[in-house]
């Protein structure tokens, strides 16, 4: 078998908690891939320049980022994961409802910054419910997750692409031909293009565009989500009407583990939180404060902080390299044909997705180190290759297809690798999911400027420095975690010296 009964009887036990996680990242993905592709349509809606749109690209990153942070907060209970988790689905729902009557540029960014908000709790809080749920088996659960992001990543354009204009949706003194449009398309399809002052599009005349109705069919094809999630606040009783039934057996689980939790600290002669739920750090600025940071030990803060910049460099080369691998195909010594190179995107979407596919077996029959140790090795190695044949088309998407692969599953290996060191807390994930979106959003404008003032080929270049600084950042990751297993060790050797101790004192 595949996968073992204990698997199977683990995700029976917890069926609706697990599809209801899987299906709001399912919400994420298709929010986080429309935007590049109805581009143009929604520059002829809110009738803007190229430049100003793009903007709109930059907010909704930028609260993705803010979102993550903020999603740390609503972890204490579940009420207040799930809570928030249906009112984020349920917002990413209204916002595709409501783009369509956004016929003003700013009013696009604000609706578009919301968004990222809700995508950003979504991340966070998905993340951390699975780990809590499945703990030393959560990498498996994990993957699966993160292959929902690519399939709402993969379902959003497919539904855009029949109600895109061929040509320039605002018919003025002039129009441009459909070979332009699909060319300027494909470059903003990987994310915002950053020399977009060479494009002069109409902004006065007749609007022609029917990407309304691509809106209307995502905004409804996500709205079972936030019912799914709305179902599952029922079955746990955490709807007001139900506050007095009996704790569900998932309810018991959590206080089982809160009640171990508060034996350890007992042993430890800590002081005991007001709060039990609040014991794993969940936000950013409770793993800041001073009662809980006293007594940790250096690797504590080594882990978490060489974690996250593994991911900072990670994620960054996805965004990076999605956003101008259609810019590096174009440009000389490359010379691909603007057709052409608009696949390299797509395929390299496609190979994250199907990667993380076959990573969910694959995180139960080996641990998640072995894993992040065969991908980053595997990212420098796809691009260093890539800077070897760096004139062959034929490699070009070869190498784009295993890069793909390669990437896919660093980020879930890193978050179970990382919660397991630090025995299931939460806060790793937060820094973690904040960490790998501000990676995604720096380094994508970081490279964007090598780009353009050092010419095509410093794009590989860049993702090699990066790929090997991540790599270098891993073996130190591994060093704080030898770290922490010995400080944990000598910790339990001296509880186990301090009970005998007290046993021997009983029995005199």
């Amino acid at each position: 078998m595949i996968v073992d009964e204990r698997i199977v009887g683990l995700f029976r036990r917890h069926w609706q908690h697990t599809l209801t996680y899987w299906s709001v990242f399912f919400s994420f993905g298709l929010c986080i891939a429309f935007l590049g592709p109805t581009i143009l349509d929604l520059r002829c809606q809110t009738q803007s320049s190229l430049q100003s749109i793009t903007w709109v690209f930059f907010s909704q990153q930028f609260c993705l980022l803010g979102g993550s942070s903020l999603g740390g907060f609503f972890k204490k209970t579940l009420l207040c994961a799930l809570s928030a988790l249906f009112l984020s689905s349920l917002i990413i729902s209204l916002v595709f409802a409501i783009i369509p009557l956004c016929h003003n540029v700013l009013l696009l960014a604000v609706a578009m910054a919301i968004a990222g908000l809700a995508m950003g709790v979504i991340d966070t809080i998905a993340n951390i419910q699975l780990v809590k749920i499945y703990q030393k088996d959560s990498a498996v659960f994990l993957q699966a997750l993160h292959f929902f992001i690519g399939l709402g990543a993969l379902v959003s354009p497919l539904i855009a692409d029949p109600f895109l204009s061929e040509t320039n949706c605002v018919v003025g003194n002039r129009t441009e031909n459909s070979t332009a449009m699909e060319h300027l398309r494909n470059a903003l399809a990987g994310g915002p293009v950053h020399n977009v002052s060479q494009y002069q599009l109409p902004t006065e005349g007749e609007v022609i565009t029917q990407v309304s109705y691509a809106f209307w069919i995502m905004a409804l094809i996500n709205l079972p989500v936030p019912i799914a999630v709305f179902m599952l606040m029922y079955r746990e009783r955490l709807i007001p009407c139900c506050l007095n039934g009996n704790p569900r057996l998932l309810d018991r689980d959590e206080l089982a583990i809160e009640t171990q939790g508060k034996d350890k600290d007992m042993d430890k002669q800590e002081p005991e939180p007001e709060d039990p739920g609040t014991t794993g750090h969940g936000d950013l600025l409770s793993c800041c404060r001073n009662d809980t940071l006293r007594g940790l030990p250096p690797s504590f803060f080594g882990i978490h902080i060489l974690g996250g910049m593994v991911l900072f460099m990670t994620d960054g080369i996805v965004g990076a390299y999605a956003g101008f691998v259609y810019t590096y195909a174009v440009s000389p010594p490359m010379s691909l044909a603007h057709k052409t190179a608009g696949y390299l995107a797509s395929i390299f979407w496609g190979a994250i997705t199907m990667g993380r596919l076959a990573s969910i077996p694959l995180s139960y029959r080996f641990q998640p180190v072995r894993l992040l140790l065969i991908n980053l090795a595997g990212v420098i190695i796809t691009l260093l290759l890539l800077l070897i044949f760096y004139t062959s088309s034929i490699f070009l998407f070869v190498g784009t297809c295993l890069l793909g692969l390669f990437l896919s599953s660093i980020f879930p290996c890193m978050v179970a690798f990382t919660e397991d060191i630090l025995d299931y807390q939460g806060c790793a994930t937060t820094v973690l999911v904040t960490s790998a979106g501000l990676g995604e959003m720096v380094l994508q404008v970081l490279v964007g400027s090598i780009i353009h003032s050092q010419g095509s080929y410093s794009f590989l270049l860049c993702g090699m420095i990066i790929g090997c600084v991540g790599f270098s950042l891993f073996f130190g990751l591994l060093f704080f975690h030898r770290m922490h297993k010995i400080y944990q060790t000598g910790n339990s050797k001296k509880a186990s010296m301090a009970d005998d101790a007290a046993l021997d004192c009983v029995q005199q």
